[in-house]
């Protein structure tokens, strides 16, 4: 997802700099909603993870 972010980021630069203002605007607003959706399903995993805790090891 952030590769998505990242992606939108370099559209809205590239259109910002052609002068397309409103495609540069989508395209940062975009960019902004899938880089928090990535940092929330980052946080939710995260804690996931440590309240399972770690298997046993069987030697």
């Amino acid at each position: 997802m952030i590769g998505w972010a990242v992606t939108f980021l370099i559209v809205a630069l590239i259109a910002a700099v052609l002068g397309f203002g409103g495609i540069a605007g989508v395209a940062v607003e975009a960019a902004k909603i899938v880089f928090f959706v990535a940092i929330v399903l980052f946080a939710i995993s995260a804690v996931v993870h440590l309240m399972r805790g770690r298997s046993p090891t069987v030697p």
